[in-house]
């Protein structure tokens, strides 16, 4: 594809759009989701470091939920001004058909859908699994650092930790009990104990001491005496679909945290994947299908938009049609992702959606003129009602 200076002209001004949608979009969510995590440094002793890093291990998620969007509006922009200046016009009457004009938004769509590819498929679970792992050990010195001598502090999911005293690095006196599942509490009693790393996980170390487990289904009680146990640390993160592991057991990883090259080669066999089987599939399904919506949501755009119009309300009401429409698809993806947690069936949708949409799409710009009439009908019936609305509303 060669582009010429026309091209050149209509991409450099969509892309800067983009980039900075983007960027703005991208930056009020961080800061919001930020401000949500300042406990880390008010609550549980964290350096700033820790801090930047926490929150912007999520930034790759929020980039691919917000670069189709950010194409979606920089293509509305980049039409409707060419529109306002009277561009569009100019360009139909110099002979060039509007699919011609499609040339630079497919190729700025192109490099979105990669870096969506790229968020979703490579960059966003490694950020997710790095978060993973770091909020073990902020964990680990939680539990070591924060909680003050004999304070009773309760922790996620209803675990309550005490110690006596501290020593050296050694805590002593310890006390947890742990409610994260109400029919069997437990209760861990411990002489000392001590923070330690393995296998890039992060544990307690108990010595001498009790384990009081009861079973509130069989009104039974059991107490295990020990010289030294290994209690899991990343257990107190509080995962609700049971990702977090037991006592000892080494972490297991949640869908969104494993690689896309191991959902797709994952072992039928493993009992985690057996309880969570919906939420794998749903998870590599949404991941493989996330470069399609930039490609749809573009076209959409342009299939809208892409003709000139010679009126200000005209421009107006298509933009809002093209607005609820990709607003609608995003809203069927979305329900279609999670459906797809109970049903194969409706991981399909995930695909039919977008591809239906790019289909559609690409029928209405190729055949420009012949779909037009159909696009202002759809629109001044959708439109209609809300301005008879207004004007009643003008006249009272």
């Amino acid at each position: 594809m060669r582009f010429g200076l026309l091209d050149r002209y209509i991409l450099k001004i969509a892309a800067g759009a983009a980039v900075i949608l983007l960027v703005g979009l991208t930056s009020v969510i961080w800061v919001t989701q930020a401000l949500r995590e300042v406990d880390l440094i008010t609550g549980k002793g964290q350096t700033l470091v820790i801090f930047f890093t926490v929150t912007l291990l999520s930034l790759p998620a929020l980039i691919a939920g917000i670069a189709p969007v950010a194409l979606f509006m920089a293509t509305l922009y980049t039409l409707n001004r060419l529109n306002s200046d009277s561009e569009l016009i100019v360009m139909n009457a110099a002979g060039v058909a509007p699919r011609r004009l499609t040339r630079p938004f497919i190729a700025l769509t192109l490099i979105t859908a990669a870096l969506v590819g790229w968020m979703s498929l490579g960059v966003m679970p490694a950020g997710f699994r790095a978060l993973r792992d770091l909020i073990t050990l902020i964990r680990a010195d939680f539990v070591a650092n924060v909680i003050k001598e004999g304070q009773f502090v309760s922790l996620d999911s209803g675990v309550t930790f005490h110690y006596r005293e501290k020593q050296g690095q050694a805590l002593l006196g310890i006390f947890m009990q742990d409610r994260r599942d109400p029919n069997q509490p437990a209760v861990y009693i411990a002489e000392r104990g001590q923070s330690a790393e393995a296998d890039g996980n992060s544990f307690l170390m108990l010595e001498k001491g009790t384990i009081q487990r009861e079973s509130r289904n069989q009104n039974s009680s059991s107490i295990i005496s020990f010289e030294r146990y290994a209690l899991n640390l990343s257990a107190l993160t509080g995962d609700s679909d049971g990702a977090g592991g037991g006592d000892g057991d080494k972490v297991i990883y949640k869908p969104r945290e494993r690689t896309t090259w191991a959902l797709l080669t994952q072992n039928p066999n493993e009992p985690y994947y057996k309880i969570q089987e919906g939420r794998f599939r749903a998870e590599l399904h949404n991941r493989l299908s996330a470069p399609l919506y930039p490609i749809a949501f573009m076209l959409v755009a342009f299939a809208i938009l892409g003709e000139a119009r010679t009126t200000r309300q005209g421009r107006a009401a298509a933009i809002q049609i093209a607005i609820l429409l990709v607003g609608a698809i995003r809203i069927g993806a979305y329900a279609a992702w999670t459906a797809s947690v109970r049903s194969p069936l409706a991981a399909a949708l995930l695909y039919i959606l977008p591809i239906g949409t790019i289909l559609l799409s690409a029928f209405a710009i190729g055949f420009g003129s012949r779909t037009r009439v159909v696009i202002d009908q759809l629109t001044e019936a959708l439109i209609a009602p809300f301005l008879a609305l207004a004007a009643r509303f003008r006249r009272a």
